[in-house]
């Protein structure tokens, strides 16, 4: 597929992803060895856009599965077609039921999810496993089985094995940890918020629209937010967002002082944003005292 991760790495940048080198040399790993890779990180990283991303560059369709509380196999693996069942009762009343009993479980009446469809498709797939750790650990030992072998077990069917072997990207926001069993059948990708120069780059990347010298502001001001202790940190689609927003109000640089009703954009829990607008204001008596320093 790629030969190096640079190649890996430029790949991914024509589909508009930047990957650092480091992170970009663990995903070659995992791709090279044919192992499920586990992207750990703060909500906003851009863990699933690496997925959507490495989906594009390796031609391959994508098929998701998003993770919740209560997540069960029938949702994630396979279910039974009761009413095709039922019908099929229905005209073969007097059948021998044996007979029947062993139709009724084959693969006519079978119901692919997610986790089953990357495994009966013909044509290879990248199957993105999303926020597993907002699913319990029940499904998290249901899953060992698919990572290690590339394959599960249907009781009334036996083990179906993957046709083609799919790329495998579990995501996680680290709600919870995981077991040891899970973790030895992945390579380990750990993705934080960019550097201030990489997080410019993304946004004149992804907002050309968008003046230089305000993309630049932007980054600084969200990088000071960061170090906010909130509830929710900006991510980087946020960043991009509030950059956007502050173009549309024809700002060619950041001004504090006409902030005041943009930060929603950029925070989404109301503690936060009080608590932001409160050191914004902050910010604005020590950029005032500067000035008059400066003055005097």
């Amino acid at each position: 597929m790629w030969n190096s991760p640079d190649e890996l790495s430029e790949a991914l940048k024509e589909e508009g992803y930047l990957l650092e080198h480091e992170a970009a040399i663990t995903l070659f790993l995992a791709l090279s060895l044919e192992k499920p890779c586990l992207i750990e990180g703060p909500a906003g990283v851009g863990k699933t856009q690496l997925a959507l991303a490495l989906a594009r560059a390796s031609q391959r369709s994508l098929i998701r599965l998003q993770c919740y509380e209560g997540l069960d196999p029938s949702k994630a693996l396979y279910d039974w077609d009761y009413a095709k069942q039922l019908l099929r009762l229905q005209l073969a009343k007097n059948g021998n039921w044996d007979e029947l009993k062993t139709n009724l479980f084959s693969e006519e009446f079978l119901l692919a999810r997610p986790l089953l469809k990357a495994l009966l498709s013909p044509n290879p797939v990248l199957l993105l496993i999303d926020e597993l750790d907002k699913s319990d650990e029940e499904f998290e030992s249901f899953l060992l089985e698919l990572l290690a072998e590339f394959q599960i077990t249907i009781p009334e069917l036996g083990t179906i094995r993957a046709n083609t072997r799919p790329i495998v990207i579990l995501t996680s926001n680290n709600a919870r940890d995981f077991s040891d069993a899970l973790r030895r059948r992945c390579v380990h990708l750990q993705l934080n918020y960019p550097s201030l120069e990489r997080e410019i780059s993304i946004i004149r990347r992804q907002a050309p629209e968008v003046a230089p010298a305000l993309v630049k502001d932007v980054c600084e001001f969200v990088a000071k937010v960061r170090k906010i202790p909130l509830n929710k940190l900006p991510s980087v689609s946020e960043s991009l967002e509030f950059a956007r927003a502050l173009h549309t109000l024809n700002m060619e640089k950041l001004e504090l002082n006409r902030l005041f009703g943009t930060l929603s954009v950029l925070l989404k829990y109301p503690k936060d944003l009080a608590k932001l607008e409160e050191r914004v204001r902050q910010w604005q008596n020590e950029e005032t005292g500067s000035e008059r320093s400066l003055a005097e």
